[in-house]
């Protein structure tokens, strides 16, 4: 399991990967970088200007176009060309976005819902970020107050649990989940410990099991649906951000990375740091999960 550097893009945050089978592409984003980017299965690249942050990006379920978290809310989202600015309109703008709170990652569920974080990007010592349901039929909820660094929802394959991090206290919590979209009482599904990073994007494959992207631990893992650590794959870069299945067979694992909070020294110590990276494994992921 060698990690081949796909594109050696140096992005400050590349968050967000998600592969579209219709397409044969996968998207991710350079945060911090105010873009949109695409990497097509024959090698092609594509990349979409915004005027502010763009956290992540999410398929509807009727095909006309996206769902996207901006620095300050969630938009509906059309690309027209590569050469163009997307297209948006907000469907909710994000209270506290003028104090430093932004949107940060997100994922939908099986159900259609869009479970999307924030956080205090000026001090993430505070708990002031929230985990927030967006449900097809457009309201908007809060799930979880009181987090520091909301990160990587993913769900098990029944849709039963729902896994999320607070990268502050590295610290991965399982929650089950109610047919209503409401979250039961949160479990410490796994403490991060000393050289282990902090749990970032996250991702479950077709035998149930959890795969992190660990930012500061030059890794990504894969563990069991109680936390059991199976398997390690050591990364070139210190900050693997986030994690996604694709490829025609959903067995090639994309990896997003970053350099925020470099100086030039850790910068030249890491020349990787901001690449798009894939991995081939023998297990595969499941099918991307659609708004609306």
């Amino acid at each position: 399991m060698t990690p081949q550097n796909l594109w050696p893009l140096g992005a400050e945050l590349g968050e967000g990967p998600v592969w579209i089978p219709e397409q044969n592409r996968l998207y991710f984003v350079n945060l911090v970088g105010n873009t949109l980017h695409a990497l097509d299965a024959d090698g092609t690249r594509h990349a979409w200007p915004l005027p502010d942050y763009v956290c992540w990006l999410i398929p509807r379920k009727d095909g006309d176009g996206y769902m996207a978290g901006l620095r300050d809310g969630i938009v509906r989202l059309w690309l027209d060309s590569a050469s163009a600015t997307p297209r948006f309109e907000y469907l909710h703008r994000l209270p506290g976005a003028d104090t430093g709170i932004r949107l940060n990652d997100a994922k939908a569920d099986a159900a259609g819902r869009i479970w999307a974080g924030s956080m205090n990007a000026r001090d993430v010592s505070r708990a002031d970020g929230k985990l927030f349901r967006l449900d097809p039929d457009g309201s908007l909820h809060v799930a979880l107050p009181e987090y520091h660094i909301c990160n990587g929802p993913t769900f098990s394959l029944d849709g039963r649990t729902m896994y999320h991090n607070d990268s502050f206290l590295n610290r991965t919590y399982a929650y089950a989940v109610n047919a209503d979209g409401s979250l039961g009482a949160p479990a410490l599904w796994r403490q991060f410990g000393e050289g282990e990073g902090s749990p970032d994007g996250t991702t479950v494959d077709s035998e149930d099991c959890v795969w992190i992207a660990q930012w500061g631990g030059a890794r990504v893992c894969r563990y069991s649906p109680s936390g059991e650590l199976l398997a390690t794959i050591p990364m070139p870069v210190n900050q693997p951000s986030s994690v996604a299945f694709g490829g025609a067979d959903l067995k090639t694992l994309y990896i997003t990375s970053a350099w925020q909070g470099f100086d030039a020294a850790a910068r030249d110590a890491d020349p990787q740091a901001g690449a798009l990276f894939s991995v081939q494994l023998d297990v595969a992921g499941v099918p991307v999960a659609r708004f609306g």
